[in-house]
């Protein structure tokens, strides 16, 4: 069930008196929410109909191997204090005000009724939502390790990424010092979250990008319908699920090897890729389905019947996309993927700026998503994609209980 016994958020009179920064969050009101597991199979319909909230303890961070909530709001942060007591406070509030809205519970006053001559704490979009399955991830970024004396923390498996074929990489859509993933069943509930975030955090970060998504891309449940992406055609057919703790283990899973910190943590990888969707819509099928080894109706494998036929590879072009990707040609590279669409309008010459937004989870970028993507450099499906954003980041192990908090193992001596 969800800890309900969280740490006590700052009051308005506190707020202000900390320079009216106005840090408390606002969340969907409480009650109603129904706990459930964060892997596993699907919810049941009426814990869906509940507006579920996912455990925010645990080990491990939810939203990686949690089931693939429908919504996406990402968000990448520059910090602008020097002061590192400051930033390890309003980690702390984060935290507190994190544990709050993945629960469906207001913080502070809420969004009226407070004192008139304050803000309010909750800026008041969610209320009456359910919690809606809302997850919410941290990780922090290479260049946060610039700040704060902590270098030597930096581990050696958050490399910066180099720049691969065909990228076209647009830098205010590139990096961050640290990142969150929103991820909810209920658009606005993931807004909100982001929105709140960083009302807490004005004067010690700034959003420096952000992204929306739709249509879950790939799951994290097994047996479950493969999403398609925006091209048609279904996409993670063999994603690692929830409940393959072997897998989650080999691939996912950081061991703490490398730096101790990042034991039960793992290696975020984004990727803004933008489609060519006009061209592709002119792409005969035959050469669809040759591009990406699949047929487009069944999403089967070149040769093969069911969607999860186990791929001949050999049956595929050599520049097929499945072919190129899987492991079985990348030395058992392996990644977890929860990507999303997205559609941000028209890029002023009538052609959608559609995509997919990648998000990919790794027990070490080099051996993951590098590896792959290198490989990936004579993918027939390049000519209809460009990557034109890219982040890297390391996602500390998960809040282990409500006296802990975001990235208490990084900074060790507060934590």
């Amino acid at each position: 069930m969800t800890d309900t016994a969280e740490t006590p958020s700052p009051s308005r009179r506190a707020l202000i008196g900390w320079g009216g920064a106005g840090l408390a969050l606002g969340a969907a009101a409480a009650g109603g929410a129904v706990a459930m597991t964060r892997t596993g199979d699907d919810i049941s319909p009426t814990a869906a109909e509940a507006g579920a909230a996912v455990e925010f303890h645990g080990a491990h961070q939810a939203g990686i191997a949690t089931p693939v909530q429908d919504r996406l709001h990402f968000a990448a942060f520059d910090v602008t204090t020097d002061d590192r007591a400051e930033f390890v406070q309003m980690l702390k509030d984060w935290t507190a005000a994190a544990r709050r809205m993945t629960a469906g519970k207001a913080v502070g006053d809420g969004a009226y009724g407070g004192l008139a001559e304050a803000p309010p704490d909750d800026t008041g979009e969610a209320l009456g939502r359910k919690p809606s399955r809302l997850t919410l991830t941290i990780g922090f970024g290479p260049s946060l390790f610039e700040k704060f004396d902590l270098a030597d923390r930096r581990p050696e498996a958050l490399v910066d990424l180099p720049q691969f074929a065909g990228d076209n990489l647009d830098k205010n859509r590139s990096g961050g010092d640290l990142c969150v993933q929103a991820c909810a069943d209920d658009p606005q509930v993931a807004v909100h979250a982001i929105r709140n975030l960083a009302r807490i955090g004005f004067g010690k970060v700034v959003i420096r990008w952000s992204q929306l998504g739709f249509g879950k891309t790939s799951s994290t449940t097994p047996d479950a319908q493969t999403p398609r992406n925006l091209m048609g055609f279904k996409d993670g057919t063999r994603n690692i699920a929830g409940t393959e703790t072997d897998r989650l283990k080999k691939f996912v899973w950081a061991d703490g090897k490398d730096k101790d910190w990042m034991a039960g943590g793992s290696y975020l990888v984004a990727r803004r890729i933008r489609m060519h969707i006009e061209t592709w819509d002119r792409t005969s099928l035959q050469e669809q389905e040759d591009i990406f080894g699949r047929d487009k109706g069944e999403g089967a494998p070149v040769g093969r019947a069911k969607e999860r036929d186990k791929p001949f590879l050999p049956a595929m072009k050599p520049d097929a996309h499945v072919r190129l990707a899987h492991p079985d040609s990348n030395g058992g590279a392996t990644i977890l993927r929860r990507g999303y669409s997205f559609t941000d309008g028209t890029d002023g010459l009538g052609r959608l700026d559609a995509g997919l937004f990648f998000l990919a989870y790794q027990k070490d970028v080099r051996e993951g998503f590098i590896r792959i993507q290198r490989h990936l450099s004579t993918d027939a499906l390049n000519e209809y994609i460009q990557h034109v954003g890219s982040a890297v980041f390391a996602v500390p192990p998960g809040v282990r209980d409500k006296d802990d908090w975001w990235g208490s193992t990084l900074f060790s001596e507060e934590g």
